[in-house]
């Protein structure tokens, strides 16, 4: 099965516009963009206002794992082709991004979930430096497991 958008000629940038509009519309108070050194996109980050609580979200976009795949789905590349691959990358990342964000937005538009609910695992801990998903993780999913009932005898 071939994967997603592997050969979107969606720039990464029209992607990222993209994204920002939807977060927009649907009450981000700010958006920021996260630069790598190189001068590329590697996150957006946004802030949603949701009771009385500034809410900020963090949602990577991991063109290197993306990148990773796509060579290794790759059957007798073309010197050309392998010369662009990074360049595709970023553009499938982002524009699978774009989808995710779309289809999401969708479905709260629908009254089917939350914002909370699907963007839950990406609320931003800016002292830690992580994301609420990365968090959990580092903690073997503990959190996430039912307090442990007593034995019974």
């Amino acid at each position: 099965m071939p994967l997603k958008n592997y050969t979107s000629g969606i720039s990464a940038d029209r992607s990222i516009s993209y994204i920002e509009a939807k977060l927009a519309g649907h009450k981000a108070t700010q958006i920021l963009k996260i630069y790598s050194p190189e001068g590329t996109v590697d996150a957006i980050c946004f802030i949603v206002r949701i009771g009385e609580v500034d809410m900020p979200f963090r949602l990577p976009c991991q063109v290197a794992a993306v990148e990773r795949t796509l060579r290794a789905n790759m059957r007798r590349p073309r010197p050309e082709t392998l010369r662009k691959i990074g360049d595709q990358a970023r553009r499938t990342a982002w524009k699978i991004l774009a989808d995710w964000i779309d289809a999401q937005m969708a479905m709260i538009e629908l009254s089917q979930v939350e914002l909370m609910e699907v963007f839950l695992p990406y609320v931003y801990d800016h002292g830690r430096q992580q994301t609420y998903f990365q968090s959990i993780k580092e903690h073997g999913f503990k959190a996430l497991l039912p307090a442990a009932a007593p034995a019974s005898r």
